[in-house]
């Protein structure tokens, strides 16, 4: 793949207030190191399990401790990259002004299927490289959790595999549980 352009988060933001991008055709795009890139598209069982997480993060995160944001950019200033993950936990402030950042996030889950090697992969350490100290992805594939965290140069040197009756605490709330058995 070759890139045309290089842009900053301000010149995609423009884009997006200008109409540039036609939401008829209902694109899923991502602000990813300068680029806009075309997010794989969705299925049915993806969806659902969005709407699982998301219950459950509404239902287990108190509003004094967090905001529970769906498919929501975040601001990754360092990268010039503003991705969508499927949930974000994150600081309860207003967020209208801008984006949260690194800073402001507590979790975010990935749901993957087919983008399981891009979630693995380049998503992975992007936000390792931003110092997000809890990532989840949630694969939809073998029905498990691979959790990552200790975000180092990049890489995230705690990768853990989560199934079945096995519980998985947030960092930010350990005293929130999810088993992925109740996902599926």
């Amino acid at each position: 793949m070759s890139t045309i352009a290089h842009l900053s988060l301000a010149e995609y933001d423009r884009m997006i207030g200008a109409g540039v991008f036609d939401q008829r055709r209902r694109r899923r795009l991502e602000f990813i190191r300068g680029e806009i890139r075309e997010m794989t598209p969705i299925g049915s069982r993806h969806e659902v399990m969005v709407d699982k997480l998301a219950e459950w993060s509404h239902r287990s995160l108190s509003r004094e401790k967090g905001w529970v944001r769906v498919q929501n950019s975040i601001w990754l200033a360092p990268l010039e990259s503003a991705p969508e993950p499927d949930i974000v936990w994150c600081a309860r402030r207003d967020y209208s002004q801008g984006r949260p950042t690194a800073d402001d996030v507590m979790l975010v889950i990935e749901v993957a299927e087919t983008s399981l090697a891009f979630d693995r992969g380049e998503k992975s350490d992007l936000y390792a490289a931003a110092g997000i100290a809890d990532y989840w992805i949630v694969d939809l594939v073998s029905r498990s959790i691979e959790v990552r965290r200790d975000p180092d140069r990049g890489r995230y040197r705690s990768v853990q595999t989560v199934a079945g009756d096995e519980p998985v605490h947030p960092l930010a709330a350990p005293e929130i549980v999810l088993r992925p058995v109740d996902l599926w």
